[in-house]
């Protein structure tokens, strides 16, 4: 499948690439493999495709390998429909994009025939610009005024929301995952790692609420101090006051949970190492 809002120069350069179907995707060998651990049957590659006058296509190319059949089967449950693990990916994006996050584009995906999508597929995806917040905020908030931040701060409410308002989770919304483009004047955030995003059926609050945790524990521990209040009144605009804080109240809970929870792995790992 190929995506139709893709330049043609660049959907050119793909099936130069042989990108075009499953076979030629798991055949491909160019590119550099990033490994992380956790990825199991997953293989995610950084690749660039020639383009004109010198020029070259940024993408990344994930291929999933075949799945459990247990897998499918909760991947069938969370999303209602059966899809391989590439086209979830592929139809999040897109309704991220239609919902107005900004993130990366799909180029194309495919998968082979089997039940269930337990068999392989793969996607590929543009490269979104600048850096992940986890890694350069810090920097970021030395370097700028206060209006500036708060500028930004506004503007990952507005993205959070616009989410949230589509009936959208992302369910790994981390600093990691969140990339900052200050190259051009202005301040871009980009929301990546699209792959469990879903859209839940009951209790859509437990999710929003989840999802804003993860994004609080990760960010800046300078920046929650001066800004995670501003944040959440944008994010729940129109709200009263009581209701805003027992919405940061449930938020604070999960995060102490989640530090609990990393401080157990850390002494669990302190532990297991080698003396």
């Amino acid at each position: 499948m190929i995506a139709g809002d893709v330049p043609e120069a660049l959907l050119e350069a793909v099936r130069r690439a042989g990108l075009d179907s499953v076979d030629g995707a798991f055949a491909y060998e160019g590119g550099a493999d990033l490994s992380k651990p956790g990825l199991g049957h997953r293989r995610r590659t950084r690749i660039e495709l020639p383009g004109g006058q010198g020029s070259a296509h940024v993408l990344y190319l994930k291929r999933y390998g075949p799945q459990r059949l247990s897998e499918a089967l909760r991947r069938w449950w969370t999303n209602g429909r059966r899809r391989s693990p590439a086209r979830v990916e592929f139809e999040n994006i897109r309704a991220a994009r239609l919902a107005g996050v900004p993130t990366m584009q799909a180029v194309a995906c495919g998968e082979d025939r089997c039940p269930l999508g337990a068999c392989r597929s793969y996607l590929i995806v543009t490269a979104v610009p600048g850096e992940a917040l986890e890694r350069c905020f810090d920097a970021y908030l030395a370097a700028h005024a206060a209006a500036a931040v708060a500028e930004l701060t506004g503007r990952l409410a507005g993205m959070v929301r616009r989410l949230h308002q589509a009936g959208y989770v992302h369910r790994d919304l981390y600093a990691s995952h969140v990339f900052l483009d200050a190259s051009g004047g202005r301040d871009d955030l980009y929301l990546i790692d699209l792959a469990r995003m879903f859209r839940p059926r009951v209790i859509k609050r437990r999710w929003f609420v989840k999802d804003l945790a993860q994004l609080k524990y990760s960010m800046s521990a300078a920046w929650v101090d001066g800004y995670w209040q501003p944040l959440l009144a944008d994010y729940l605009a129109g709200v009263s006051d009581r209701r805003r804080r027992a919405w940061d109240e449930l938020i604070g809970r999960k995060v102490e949970s989640m530090r609990r929870r990393g401080d157990r792995r850390r002494r669990r790992s302190k532990e297991g190492s080698p003396q």
